[in-house]
């Protein structure tokens, strides 16, 4: 069959970032126009006379030399002379990010950024965006499969390979550039909508997970209240539906209209300049949520994730609304296993941990001593097995007991090891909510109360916590810990 593709551009070489950039969008945008100026044709009726095609930019750049610059970043190598690409998407989306890790680059290995396409499709489904218009009786009236028109998505370019360390390139390359390809960034940012009902674009770099909605309530009332206020850091709060609440010093406008029905995994966004809000997900229960969730925001590449939620207290010391700060995880959630073997530990990062303990101190107003009455470190067990109590205890309380745990959830060692896995720091700051080993459970009644008087300063100290890290610059944030041999040089 022919193939229809608009003319190929010739690479190009930059050794300014912005340049690179734009030319980089000028490929995509000019691709992504073609394919879909196709599909509007063809829903007119005019058929192609041929399969229609057009591929990913593509970014290169060459190391010929083993030297390293002076940054102190944790990214930015090219580990071995040769030649490095990655295939991109989503310029206009990623493009602060691009400019960084370009700046970096240029910083640490000279040369040039080479700007071309691809010989990777643009799926169709990639093609079009989230807002725009098919007029899909037209299509499904000509009884043409678009498959037979179009490339649909390859699950062979949307694998996490490079993230797990398993591909092995060709020998002397090309090396990868990035973590993630174009096709597999588009996968996630198609997902992200779906699950979440708010756009990819309105993610920010530090993600706060929880498994209560009692804490999105909170989270809804405190941004709320940081708009009608003025905040001076927040911009915006956006809800599922794209629903948009300016800060009223911004003008205090109201646009979108909420969804007819809650997504799965509703997130909310408490916007900043240059994405340095907080995102909140409610991931629901269960590592299967976790790991699905993470999946796809990892491709946004945010700066940190945390776990807040609530937890069984395996200790008979611990008092239900401790909190339980991990340092430590037991995974026998098993969803990750084929992605990241067992053996591999998941290491506690300095940087999290100092800011949640920090912020524990600074929303309770206690130091020292006074904040390790109320708050345990320790490890933290993650099963997929919700209702683990109905087996035999005597097997699975001697496990939890040599392993030295102090708190159980469903989550926090799925979002921990997927942290891991895909270079973004984590940390987990759990509430004990109950204490089943110890019969401890809580009436109706106590539960509201519970729920009442925890949630609401538990929130806050995961917010605070958040801005420290915000404030801290990127070398101290993205930890070596979470490097492997051959790194990528995008972060």
């Amino acid at each position: 069959m022919t193939t229809i593709s608009p003319p190929r551009l010739e690479k190009q070489s930059f050794t300014d970032p912005e340049k690179a950039w734009a030319h980089l969008a000028e490929i995509y945008h000019r691709n992504t126009s073609f394919i879909r100026g196709h599909l509007n044709a063809l829903a007119h009726g005019t058929v192609p006379q041929g399969r229609v095609r057009a591929y990913y930019p593509q970014v290169e750049v060459r190391s010929t030399s083993f030297g390293k610059g002076e940054s102190t970043l944790p990214y930015g190598y090219l580990h071995t002379p040769g030649l490095y690409r990655t295939t991109v998407t989503a310029p206009d989306l990623f493009r602060t990010y691009f400019q960084e890790q370009f700046t970096v680059i240029l910083k640490n290995h000279g040369g040039t950024i080479d700007i071309g396409e691809s010989d990777t499709p643009i799926p169709l489904h990639f093609a079009v965006a989230a807002n725009d218009r098919v007029d899909g009786e037209a299509l499904n009236a000509l009884n043409i499969p678009l498959r037979d028109v179009f490339d649909a998505p390859d699950l062979g370019n949307t694998d996490d390979e490079i993230a797990n360390g398993t591909f092995v390139p060709p020998k002397g390359g090309p090396y990868p550039l990035s973590a993630f390809t174009a096709p597999r960034v588009d996968y996630s940012l198609f997902r992200l909508s779906h699950y979440t009902g708010t756009e990819a674009r309105h993610f920010q770099n530090f993600v706060i997970f929880t498994n209560y909605q009692f804490y999105i309530d909170e989270f809804c009332r405190v941004a709320k209240d940081y708009m009608a206020n003025g905040h001076e850091h927040y911009e915006s709060f956006i809800e599922p539906g794209n629903v948009i609440t300016e800060n009223v010093r911004l003008g205090g406008k109201v646009t979108g209209s909420p969804l007819p029905r809650a997504p799965q995994m509703p997130a909310y966004h408490l916007t900043a300049g240059r994405s340095r809000g907080i995102t909140m997900v409610n991931i629901g229960v269960g590592p299967s949520n976790a790991k699905t969730i993470t999946d796809h925001i990892a491709v946004l590449r945010p700066h940190a994730w945390i776990m807040l939620g609530h937890c069984a207290g395996l200790r008979n010391s611990q008092e239900l609304g401790d909190y339980v700060l991990a340092h430590a995880y037991v995974r026998e959630d098993h969803v990750l296993d084929a992605d990241l073997p067992l053996s591999v530990p998941i290491p506690a990062l300095a940087e999290v941990q100092v800011a949640l303990e920090q912020a524990v101190e600074e929303i309770t107003q206690l130091e020292g001593l006074e904040t390790k009455r109320i708050m345990r470190t320790g490890t933290v067990a993650t099963f997929d097995n919700r209702n683990w109590e109905l087996r035999d205890q005597t097997e699975i309380t001697q496990r939890l007991s040599q392993s030295r745990a102090v708190a159980l959830d469903m989550e926090s060692a799925t979002i921990a090891a997927n942290g891991f896995r895909f270079r973004v720091p984590y940390g987990t700051l759990l509430c004990v909510s109950d204490k089943p080993l110890h019969g401890e459970l809580k009436l109706p009644g106590m539960a509201s109360d519970f729920y009442r008087t925890q949630v609401n300063r538990h929130l806050l100290i995961g917010l605070r916590a958040m801005e420290i890290l915000r404030d801290q610059p990127a070398e101290r944030l993205h930890s070596r810990k979470l490097r492997s041999f051959a790194e990528t040089a995008f972060q």
